[in-house]
């Protein structure tokens, strides 16, 4: 059972469940009042010879099951709703890729770039051949690699021609990659809107040029353009500069801020097989989006199994065991 729902689709039905209330009150009169009764016999051995000895477990656990019943079938008639993943029928999956200088950082082997080339180059080839894929290559100045194409093994090899550059430009990569998914085929039904499709993000470092990351997603957010996000490298990956050792730790912490606010996942990779394994989930994640089904029958299928359970409580009630 998904238990509690997103939603309902009926939500006025649900005062129906203010019946449960008044029906436990008027239980636990009715069992007062029964027990005031019962003590007017003074012989209590020879009344359960007459009317055999009841278990008073049992008894509330057949009210307690039909009170269960009565909920989750009231629940079933509002009409619940889940959050699921519903196959793209179309898609296009930009790739943005880290090129800065942080890139060169030897803590992944052979260095962080290279061994990012090799794992998106494999995702790439996951992909399912109708997709489009773009790639985008993130530095001081982002630039779309790649446009929208289903030629993946092009896209692939447009991977492997990336090159270490200044600068980290996280907010604009993100719009960049924003107008790559801008020149995807349009979908017929809605030539002005955007192509259904997501953008996978991959950096090591933080923002240093160009604007606030979290504006760019917002941006990315009100075009329903989910984005997953990895934070890759170690925290003790450096690169030497002009002769200076420089410290280059990934910063998850805006790296998730951008995969929350896009609706998409965040990731932390620290070696190449987590990569590998990230992009693994991220081509499930990516080619899906998340739509809101009724799932009236699964509250209506447990409805009626505590209605049956209550029934076999309730006839046990009658029986008299030996």
């Amino acid at each position: 059972m998904i238990f509690p729902p997103d939603g309902f689709e009926v939500p006025s039905r649900l005062l129906l469940l203010l019946v449960i209330p008044v029906l436990v009150v008027l239980y636990v009169l009715a069992s007062r009042m029964k027990n005031r009764r019962g003590m007017r016999y003074t012989n209590t051995s020879m009344l359960e010879s007459v009317i055999g000895k009841q278990s008073q477990w049992r008894r509330h656990l057949a009210v307690a099951l039909s009170l269960l019943s009565l909920i989750t079938l009231t629940m079933a008639f509002a009409r619940p709703v889940a959050q699921a993943d519903e196959p793209l029928p179309r898609s296009t999956i930009v790739v943005v890729i880290d090129v800065s200088l942080s890139m060169e950082a030897t803590d992944i082997e052979p260095s962080r770039l290279e061994a990012a080339k090799v794992a998106a180059s494999e995702f790439i080839g996951t992909i399912p051949a109708e997709y489009n894929v773009s790639v985008v290559s993130m530095s001081g100045s982002p630039a779309v690699v790649i446009p929208p194409t289903t030629d993946h093994a092009a896209a692939a090899r447009a991977v492997s021609t990336l090159q270490p550059q200044e600068s980290t430009a996280i907010g604009e990569s993100l719009v960049t990659a924003l107008r790559a998914l801008e020149q995807a085929p349009q979908d017929p039904d809605d030539p002005d809107g955007i192509a259904p499709g997501s953008i996978v993000m991959l950096s090591d470092g933080e923002n240093t040029s160009g604007r606030a990351p979290m504006q760019a997603a917002a941006e990315v957010a009100r075009a329903e353009v989910r984005t997953f996000t990895i934070a890759y490298g170690t925290e003790n990956g450096y690169v030497d500069l002009d002769g200076v050792r420089e410290p280059v730790p990934p910063d998850p912490v805006t790296m998730r801020q951008i995969a929350e606010a896009t609706g998409g996942s965040f990731y932390e990779a620290d070696s190449a097989g987590d990569l590998r394994e990230v992009y693994a989930d991220v081509a499930v994640e990516s080619g899906t989006r998340k739509v809101l089904q009724q799932v009236t029958a699964q509250y209506a299928g447990f409805g009626l199994v505590f209605a049956v359970l209550a029934a076999l409580g309730a006839i046990s009630l009658g029986v008299k065991w030996p």
